[in-house]
């Protein structure tokens, strides 16, 4: 057991002197859109061309290295002020590889905290794909998958876009699935663009029904990009997305991050309006779960000063790595997200 996520409560009995004891133990659960981690191999398969020395952002290995170390440094830090450790499982989504989450995980921001990475080649026409990172001592995985999501253009030519990833397994003898998503873009306008977005929400929708037939109780949580805010039609729906615990019904899913939307909070900002793109929801078997197994205590936008530009028109916007063609050295232009499971031990 990681004693490093066990968080007390006391609660103090009304009578006499007595004092009892509650133990929960917390999993984090994070989601990073790391904004463009690529190599500094040129890929003939793969519009990657500017992501080289010689291309337009002349991305050499120094660049390379140091978006690796802010990533890292990132990722170390995530919910860590409630827990003093790294998340447990991470979604990401914008890295190019298998070798650029290698080196992530193997840099000394993280190479002591022994990840594990599924991850699968994906057909979009830039090469960045979505990742599955998860400590080996909190979470077992025995079945993993990815779901290709299949987009034609106007004129019926395929338009090939990111996967989607379920990973199942145990986080402490609890079997919990998990779907990492990083949806079609806005590129091109966002009424344009919509219709690929609700296909991948009825895929992400046909993933959850399978996975619910075969395993009635079956608990899931859906993450990622999605390049729409918690109350568009995708999520709404398509997904019968619900923003309110005692709102949720047969069917329907539990999506904590409405709240925070509507509360003005983002990950993301473009002409001065924030979206919140980067999201959870889940089966109301987490929100309510049986006996002692993990149920979702809270979530957040993990968002330090040091993620935000300091000065300028843009201030308070996330840091980026690029901005307005220049490098600046920053860590991406989305915020992380995370929720934290947590169950009773004692």
């Amino acid at each position: 057991m990681d004693f490093k996520c066990i968080f007390l409560f006391f609660l103090i009995s009304c009578s006499g002197f007595s004092q009892n004891k509650t133990t929960f133990q917390i999993r984090t659960i994070a989601f990073y859109n790391v904004e463009n981690l690529f190599d500094t191999l040129n890929d003939s398969l793969t519009r990657d061309d500017d992501r080289t020395p010689d291309g337009k952002d002349q991305w050499t290995q120094k660049r390379y290295l140091k978006k690796i170390e802010n990533t890292s440094k990132v990722i170390e830090e995530i919910g860590a002020e409630t827990t003093n450790t790294s998340p447990d499982i991470i979604g990401l989504c914008e890295i190019e590889n298998l070798q650029v989450l290698q080196d992530l995980i193997m840099h000394p921001n993280l190479k002591n905290k022994n990840y594990g990475i599924i991850h699968f080649n994906s057909p979009d026409e830039r090469g960045i794909d979505v990742a599955f990172l998860y400590k080996k001592n909190a979470f077992l995985p025995d079945s993993f998958v990815s779901h290709r999501l299949l987009l034609f253009n106007k004129e019926g030519y395929r338009d090939y876009t990111r996967d989607q990833l379920v990973v199942s397994g145990l986080l402490d003898n609890d079997k919990i699935h998990f779907i990492v998503n990083h949806w079609p873009s806005r590129s091109g306008g966002e009424v344009r663009s919509k219709p690929n977005r609700l296909a991948a929400a009825k895929l992400n929708k046909r993933i959850i029904d399978s996975i619910s037939k075969i395993e009635p109780n079956a608990k899931i949580i859906s993450m990622g990009d999605f390049n729409d805010d918690p109350i568009d039609e995708s999520l709404k729906l398509v997904l019968q997305t619900k923003g309110k615990k005692k709102k949720l019904e047969e069917g329907s899913l539990y999506n904590p991050m409405e709240k925070l939307f509507k509360k003005g909070v983002g990950t993301l900002a473009y002409r001065d309006k924030w979206n919140l793109f980067d999201q959870f929801f889940m089966t109301k078997t987490i929100v309510a779960p049986l006996n002692k197994e993990y149920k979702f205590w809270k979530t957040g936008v993990y968002n330090p000063p040091y993620l935000l530009t300091s000065k300028g028109r843009y201030k308070g916007y996330p840091l980026r790595t690029y901005a307005g063609g220049s490098y600046t050295g920053g860590y991406s232009d989305h915020f992380p997200v995370y929720l934290y499971l947590i169950r009773k031990v004692k």
